[in-house]
């Protein structure tokens, strides 16, 4: 009979319990760097359509749409900046950034809403709209999108490598847990061996090791030599 058996759920319950936490804390991990960067993103694509639309003031009112679409198209080069569109307070797109045209959703979107929301553009891709009045939506508003991709690609990245980091703590802890366990289970081993070679002849190998043990293994270990000396003197009386 082998002693290892008796800590197999305690095996498993290590390795169950390091797996619930790793598990837990990724989860709580991935929701919590999803959400941060998800509201950075907006964030700064809303500082970006405000800028453009302070930076287009002079020119809505001069009717310089040249320079305007200067202006958006420098902003435009931005990594995660897909598109620009600046309306008029009448809904006439005044400038974009659209090759070749402008697509059919943003036609039929409300120009003069700057409320964030997601757009799925065919051929495009998925992004992020924010926008942003220019005097108070009087002289019109500048929308930026933002790619969806690129902050997907931002959270993978992010994720991976606490989840490599989390992989690692994940099988030291349960390498550990498995060699804490053989650990314990050694002197239970020990005790086993020394009650079956006490049964068998009245001779245990490694005897001064187990009775020199002072806690329960060592007084299990005397309690197995005074029974077998009480029954060897009983045998011996017949």
């Amino acid at each position: 009979m082998r002693v290892h058996k008796l800590f197999r759920k305690t095996r498993f319950s290590f390795f169950a319990l390091f797996g619930v936490i790793v598990l837990s804390v990724s989860f709580l991990s991935i929701r919590t760097v999803s959400r941060e960067l998800d509201e950075e993103y907006v964030s700064n694509s809303r500082s970006i359509a405000k800028n453009i639309a302070d930076s287009s003031v002079d020119m809505l009112l001069n009717r310089n749409l040249a320079t305007l679409q200067s202006l958006i198209d420098q902003f435009v080069e931005i990594e995660s900046i897909r598109y620009i569109y600046i309306t008029s307070d009448a809904g006439e797109f005044l400038a974009h950034t659209f090759v070749p045209g402008i697509p059919d959703e943003i036609l039929a979107s409300d120009p003069s809403s700057t409320e964030t929301v997601d757009r799925s553009l065919p051929g495009m891709g998925e992004f992020i709209e924010v926008g942003s009045p220019i005097l108070s939506g009087v002289a019109g508003h500048v929308h930026v999108g933002m790619d969806r991709e690129l902050l997907g690609l931002k959270i993978q990245r992010a994720v991976g490598q606490q989840m490599y980091l989390f992989g690692i703590i994940l099988v030291i802890g349960t390498l550990l847990s498995f060699w804490f366990v053989s650990f314990s289970s050694k002197p239970l081993a020990d005790l086993m061996s020394f009650a079956v070679h006490l049964a068998g002849d009245g001779k245990a190998t490694g005897e001064e090791d187990v009775l020199g043990r002072d806690d329960e293994v060592g007084e299990l270990a005397r309690l197995f030599t005074h029974v077998a000396d009480g029954s060897t003197r009983g045998d011996e009386g017949r």
